[in-house]
């Protein structure tokens, strides 16, 4: 069983730095109406960036094994929240940009169904809570 370690620590007033297993860190920090100083991250906005991370790592992954040309890969994603406590995800819209020469749209589309169905744990994961919808769009590189 794989395991990750993290360490939270506080910095001053409610900003925090967060501290992975592997050594990279990030600052999070709340709204100034809870307390904090709008120095940081949320820790919700990082659930999403974790999780747009998660799928982009796999649909590159994806399509350069399928020998694809990838040049450029965006995910926009958008999270709507419930409105009661415990304000969990309820819905997210992902949207990817995929840039490079020549590549299917099927080719594409099946990278994007395996990560959600099968590899992306995040997705998978935020699916518990969420409804989880995707588009993409594939940008032509110039020829050289």
């Amino acid at each position: 069983m794989a395991e990750n370690t993290a360490r939270v620590k506080l910095i001053e007033g409610i900003q925090m730095l967060g501290e992975s297993g592997s050594g990279h860190t990030v600052v999070m920090d709340a709204a100034p109406e809870v307390g904090g100083r709008n120095m940081g991250l949320r820790p919700m906005e990082l659930l999403l960036i974790g999780m747009g991370g998660c799928t982009s790592i796999d649909v590159l992954n994806i399509l350069r094994k399928g020998r694809h040309q990838v040049d450029d890969c965006e995910v926009t994603l958008r999270g709507q929240r419930a409105a009661t406590e415990p304000m969990v995800y309820t819905a997210i819209q992902v949207h990817y940009t995929i840039t490079g020469r020549n590549i299917p749209a099927r080719a594409v589309e099946r990278a994007i169904q395996l990560s959600e169905e099968k590899y992306c744990s995040a997705s998978i994961m935020l699916g518990k809570t969420a409804t989880i919808t995707t588009s993409h769009e594939i940008v032509e590189t110039p020829a050289p």
